[in-house]
């Protein structure tokens, strides 16, 4: 495919975007119309529910679609769920070419939409800048082909390694800048997980506040039960988007949490603690395709040891408070640098006076753009 193809598949990643944090549980999928050289539609995927990325590009072009070249950051669907397949909409539309950046993943579509669009004479190409298209949907690839949520974790770290002082302060490690970037991530995530430790100690309210976008569900990992009624959490306003993961199965300790209209899951416990693997499998089962893990260190690290964080962002601020403070991570078992957990670096950015690392366990994908 020639440097014209790429330059159109830029565009329909760059529409893709858009949609990050604001489809789930679909992809971010971005398309755009070209005939003679010439953009005549775009589109992408805006919400679940409202039309997919081809039909808004399709609406676009009208009639010129006709014998065009079509460039989408993903297959094109043919199965019929809250919308029409788009694989029908571009043979109806009568396009010549459909180049797609990657075959989806679910197994309602994979290369079924490709080979509907062949029969009726399609010239079909893809593989077109597909790590940069796999790494805009990498929630989305996780929960299809597993059934668990992607996380990501994200902390704010001393260049000492601290993510608090001995006091168990906090607020504030990091600049203004990184912590409208937190709230972003957060946007972009179906959930974030916390322990009960936090709730504990910061009371935090968890939402999206220093830019526009939804909130996340809040997940918080509580083995015992020991979340206070009063925290914000479990506010009139709040309480119907938190769930209490813990392993106490009375139904009448429950009831204080549930009264609030709070959800509470009910997980096995592996080594006297909820057992992460189970959580998240039951947290799959409900949709949730991303989650934001934002501490404590405890949580972190064992998340980190059942090898279930699948992305981490590290914020790091040019600030030293010194060997009494509290690390990351807690881990166990770890005696020698053979033993360590090892990390590949992807994008490392600036944000304000702080500096932000992208990692990933073992070899890492391509960095996100």
């Amino acid at each position: 495919m020639s440097e014209h193809d790429k330059r159109h598949m830029k565009r329909a990643l760059t529409l893709a975007r858009k949609g990050i944090g604001k489809t789930s549980p679909n992809p971010a999928v971005g398309c755009v119309i070209v005939k003679a050289g010439r953009v005549v539609g775009e589109g992408w995927h805006q919400k679940a529910g409202q039309p997919h990325a081809e039909i808004n590009a399709l609406t676009m072009a009208g009639s010129e679609a006709q014998d065009a070249d079509v460039y989408v950051t993903l297959e094109p669907c043919s199965h019929t769920g809250r919308t029409p397949p788009c694989a029908a909409s571009l043979i109806a539309a009568g396009v010549r070419r459909v180049v797609a950046g990657m075959v989806d993943p679910n197994p309602q579509v994979a290369g079924k939409g490709f080979a509907m669009l062949r029969k009726a004479g399609i010239i079909v190409e893809h593989g077109l800048m597909e790590p940069e298209c796999r790494a805009i949907n990498r929630p989305f690839i996780k929960h299809i082909t597993t059934g668990l949520p992607y996380v990501t974790y994200k902390c704010a770290m001393t260049l000492d390694g601290n993510i608090a002082t001995v006091t168990g302060e906090s607020q504030w490690i990091s600049c203004m800048d990184s912590r409208r970037y937190t709230h972003r991530l957060r946007a972009t995530n179906d959930a974030i997980m916390v322990g009960v430790d936090t709730i504990i100690t910061d009371n935090p309210q968890l939402t999206v506040r220093h830019v526009k976008g939804r909130n996340p569900l809040r997940v918080i990992v509580d083995t015992r039960l020991r979340t206070p009624e009063s925290v914000d959490v479990l506010s009139e306003r709040m309480a119907h988007d938190t769930i209490i993961a813990t392993t106490e199965s009375n139904p009448r300790v429950h009831l204080r949490y549930l009264q609030q209209g709070a959800t509470v899951i009910v997980c096995d416990e592996y080594d006297g603690r909820v057992s992460m693997i189970d959580l998240l499998q039951k947290l799959g089962k409900r949709g949730i395709q991303s989650i934001l893990l934002e501490g404590g260190s405890r949580l972190a690290g064992e998340m980190l040891q059942n090898g279930v964080i699948d992305e981490f962002v590290f914020f790091l601020a040019p600030k030293i408070i010194g060997s009494d403070g509290f690390a990351p991570f807690t881990l166990r078992g770890i005696t020698s640098m053979d033993q360590a957990i090892r990390l590949q670096f992807g994008q490392i950015t600036r944000s304000g006076q702080d500096i932000v690392i992208h990692a990933w366990p073992g070899e890492a994908p391509c960095s996100p753009a």
